[in-house]
């Protein structure tokens, strides 16, 4: 549940735009990169002080300042004070819990966004609240921690490789939103792999921990669709050109970027009917398999009926009953139950109910 809704019981009550961070603790230090390019120059660096990224803003270039750690508020108070960004914002950017949105200021955008990657060690999907500030000549983009899946456009950068050194800022920000949305994919193809992985339990030996693993990757499959769905509209608005600061040439990457997450959340939805299918098959064959023990056991019952009354008659054990004086009465009652016993069997197996 903690990943659906973040505890913000430590906001209560104080003033609108009060930084407080909301979010997972940590005591690492805050990394603050830049990238500072054009088309003839490429400049990277680590910074300590925010102090030391304002020389940037006057060039010509586009600037690509990142910033890994969103726990140490005086260093977000720093950029809103040097960068002009509203308190309401900020107060945004260190409360992880906020969902996908974007807000247009006239000189800048501000985007939020969920970056999602597979935890190999806990075997689970988790998240990143990625923040974007967006102007005319930079992009400030804010991580909850080191690691990221902007390496390749790190590369595509320092190698001069595509169209990204030729473009403006915008350009760079449909390069991050594309590489945020085109990682979903990796996320539903280990989904996808695990449902295959499901599917063969689930007709050979479907058991409890079978209905568990369906029961956690539905969560899973909620919280890809929770992190998502709102994208659409942040995307869709970039596309269609609302704010000055998207050119009208990078409209069509941004359309590309909406398309894929149409495939994206398309590709949710199969995988939520198919666990929904899933566990129905899984509770057919819950009850098939109980169904089968019951007939076994009807059956059972069925035959021991009439040799139950045979038994209970002779049990009586009246003076004036013949058979009981009789020399060959055991063996003959014993001959006709194994008889009647044998003939149910055979008149069952002729039915196909065993």
């Amino acid at each position: 549940m903690s990943r659906f809704i973040k505890k913000i019981s430590k906001k209560a009550r104080l003033p609108p735009g009060a930084l407080v961070h909301v979010g997972e603790g940590r005591d690492e230090e805050v990394k603050i990169t830049i990238i500072d390019y054009d088309e003839r120059h490429f400049e990277e660096r680590k910074v300590k002080k925010v102090e030391e990224c304002l020389p940037f803003t006057d060039k010509p270039t586009v600037t690509w300042i990142n910033i890994d750690g969103i726990h140490q508020v005086d260093i977000i108070e720093a950029i809103g004070k040097h960068f002009g960004v509203h308190p309401l914002v900020l107060e945004d950017i260190v409360d992880t819990g906020q969902r996908p949105k974007m807000e247009d200021f006239g000189n800048y955008i501000f985007v939020v966004l969920k970056m999602i990657y597979y935890d190999e060690k806990e075997d689970e999907i988790k998240t990143e609240q990625v923040s974007l500030l967006i102007s005319q000549k930079f992009v400030i983009s804010f991580q909850e921690r080191e690691g990221d899946v902007f390496n390749p456009i790190r590369e595509r950068i320092r190698g001069d490789k595509g169209h990204i050194r030729k473009m403006g800022a915008d350009y760079l920000t449909y390069a991050l939103m594309d590489g945020v949305v085109d990682n979903y994919f990796v996320i539903l193809e280990k989904v996808g792999e695990k449902l295959e992985g499901m599917e063969e339990e689930l007709v050979t030996n479907p058991t409890l921990e079978t209905l568990q693993a369906i029961h956690n990757l539905k969560k899973d499959m909620i919280f890809l669709r929770k992190s998502v769905w709102p994208l659409r509209e942040v995307i869709g608005g970039l596309e269609r050109g609302e704010s000055k600061l998207v050119q009208e040439s990078t409209q069509i990457y941004f359309r590309d970027v909406y398309d894929h997450t149409i495939q994206v959340m398309d590709a949710i939805e199969t995988s939520r009917d198919m666990l929904s299918g899933m566990l129905d098959i899984y509770l057919s064959s819950v009850s098939n398999r109980m169904n089968e023990v019951m007939k076994v056991l009807t059956i059972i019952a069925t035959i021991f009926i009439p040799l139950t009354f045979i038994a209970g008659i002779y049990g009586m054990n009246f003076q004036n009953m013949p058979e009981l004086s009789w020399r060959w009465g055991y063996f003959a009652v014993s001959l006709v139950m194994v008889t009647i016993g044998i003939s149910m069997l055979v008149h069952f197996k002729r039915k196909k109910w065993l």
